[in-house]
């Protein structure tokens, strides 16, 4: 039997960026959330995956939407993460945004990248949902350094290359 509390720990040790996935509904709502599970998944078709907790509070709009936008998150942008992090309501009127091109959702300025998907599957996968998202229209940095996480807490890179 492996230890919840345990298994947590451990996975902490594996360094993740930060990313905060939007979506925008029919109706023209907003949500959004904060994710450390973001990775690339195949180059053709472009596909990316990212996990969500069945119990959070923006997972039946992300169950029912169409698109979403990847918010690559900068590392001066720790606050907006904090704020998608949260199950608190969501301050849509205090955040700087805009809509993606494509897709409607909420893109952020100042981000590392964007990436805007449509839905290609969804998977459960334990307390969790497995999202694979198409990507329709990209938008990669030129410059910027991301927000990591790890060791349950923001990070910073140090270096920009490794010997």
């Amino acid at each position: 039997m492996i230890d919840a509390r345990a298994f947590r720990d451990t996975l902490g040790r594996v360094p993740t960026g930060v990313s905060v996935i939007t979506t925008r509904d029919a109706a023209g709502q907003l949500d959004g959330v904060t994710v450390g599970s973001f990775s690339s998944l195949s180059l053709d078709p472009p596909l990316v995956l990212w996990s969500l907790d069945k119990k959070a509070n923006c997972h039946a709009a992300f169950m029912a939407c169409s698109h979403f936008v990847v918010n690559v998150l900068a590392e001066d942008q720790a606050d907006l993460s904090r704020v998608f992090a949260t199950k608190e309501a969501r301050p849509w009127d205090e955040l700087d945004h805009a809509p993606a091109e494509m897709t409607g959702a909420p893109k952020f300025p100042g981000c590392c990248a964007y990436l805007e998907c449509e839905m290609e599957a969804r998977h459960p996968g334990g307390d969790h949902d497995i999202f694979i998202g198409r990507v329709l229209r990209l938008e990669p940095a030129t410059a910027g350094r991301p927000l990591l996480h790890f060791g349950g807490a923001y990070r910073r890179l140090d270096e920009d290359r490794v010997a």
